[in-house]
């Protein structure tokens, strides 16, 4: 039996005022993922675990079976290893967002989900003014996304940092990096100063010049968040017994992919945004069963929906990803494949960033006769099933029920 896991991230939601105080799941029209649940098993997942962070790479971590609470360090390290960063063992690796500040406030955690191009421009400024060397670097990712390394012990990882996404609107000052140990004072000091200066470099370039002149918010500032070291995680095949692959646009699942021994399969055209190609997603996942047992396709876009509060483009995202991901890999790979789909977490429209609540899921098998009740895949749906799982328990249910 082959394996399909499908992420919708950030898909589930509370019920959204505008849209007749429904979720963005039960208005968007999905009959494939409606067609796994009714033909499968359904329940809810708690993949963040009670006071770990909120974000997708605690989720995933979950989904994937590694109990985040034995294997999380942080954010950082796993974008690093996506951008083919070597980390030492004592190294620090952070996440580092180009953002927007105006008037003292943070305003815009993506600064207009700048280009690419844009972008390395400004990373290159900061490497410039504030990289030392080799033990201060930033490396460029992709549009907001960076990475930040600080290479050897005498940084140190124990830091507090605002995840920008979830504190928009908010003075920098009280969202500054505190140190959470006192080995750690110095590195939070040297981060601090680079987060306020970066300000000076950024804001009068041409880049910036051009951004306003369009209307755009300016990449006018750095952020560094989700510090960690490169955690040691069990290889997924000799933990499962399935050759694997991931696909996904976003580095921090490519991240965890690597760091479990998977392949990560690029799709050109993937740019996790509301303009992925899902049909190239979808086609590259079918060829990859060729030669793998189990693939995962991320799709980033709801979770960008509900972090923008706009529940119609939300709906939409669903509906996409349903049908130019979901239908088309069922008729694709038809009754040789065990399908699974999900969110990661809960994207909520009404506060515009991630929840802890419990997601729904559903697991189709063809190998085995499921429950046969015409259902929605919708967060009602899986009220009062006998199925509420931790989250790191979901890849045993998925992959056993592949076994008659």
């Amino acid at each position: 039996m082959k394996y399909v896991l499908i992420i919708g991230d950030g898909m589930a939601d509370w019920p959204v005022e505008v849209l007749g105080s429904k979720t963005p799941l039960e208005v968007a029209d999905h009959p494939n993922m409606d067609k796994i649940i009714s033909k499968g098993r359904c329940g809810t997942l708690r993949t963040i675990p009670a006071g770990m962070d909120k974000g997708s790479d605690v989720a995933i971590l979950s989904i994937l079976g590694y109990d985040p609470r034995s294997y999380y360090t942080g954010r950082g390290p796993f974008e690093a290893v996506a951008a083919g960063i070597r980390l030492g063992e004592e190294d620090t690796a952070l996440r580092c967002n180009i953002i927007t500040e105006n008037d003292g406030l943070l305003i815009d955690y993506s600064a207009g989900h700048i280009s690419d191009g844009e972008a390395k421009v400004l990373i290159d400024l900061l490497q410039a003014n504030f990289g030392r060397d080799g033990e201060v670097s930033f490396y460029c990712g992709v549009s907001y996304r960076h990475i930040l390394i600080l290479k050897g012990k005498k940084y140190s990882e124990k830091l507090l940092c605002s995840p920008p996404h979830d504190f928009v609107g908010k003075p920098i000052r009280e969202l500054l990096i505190k140190p959470v140990s006192e080995a750690a004072a110095e590195t939070s000091k040297l981060l601090n100063r680079m987060i306020l200066e970066s300000k000076k470099v950024l804001s009068g370039i041409p880049v910036n010049r051009r951004r306003v002149e369009r209307g755009e918010n300016p990449g006018n500032m750095m952020w560094p968040w989700g510090p960690g070291r490169k955690p040691q995680l069990p290889v997924f095949e000799e933990k499962y017994g399935v050759k694997s692959a991931v696909i996904s646009a976003v580095n921090l699942v490519k991240g965890i992919g690597l760091l479990a021994g998977m392949d990560v399969i690029e799709v050109p055209g993937a740019t996790g945004y509301f303009d992925t190609d899902y049909e190239a997603k979808a086609d590259y996942a079918a060829e990859c069963l060729k030669l793998y047992d189990f693939v995962v396709v991320h799709v980033e876009a709801p979770d960008e929906a509900g972090h923008k509060g706009d529940a119609e483009l939300k709906v939409k995202t669903i509906a996409d990803l349903d049908r130019r991901v979901v239908g088309r890999l069922l008729d694709r790979l038809g009754d040789n494949c065990a399908f699974a789909v999900l969110p990661d977490h809960r994207t909520p429209i009404k506060v515009g960033t991630h929840t802890a609540d419990p997601v729904p899921f559903a697991i189709y098998n063809p190998a085995l006769s499921g429950i046969g009740v015409e259902r929605r895949f919708t967060e009602k749906a899986v009220e009062g099933s006998e199925l509420n799982l931790e989250g790191n328990r979901f890849m045993e249910l998925f992959l056993r029920s592949g076994k008659a």
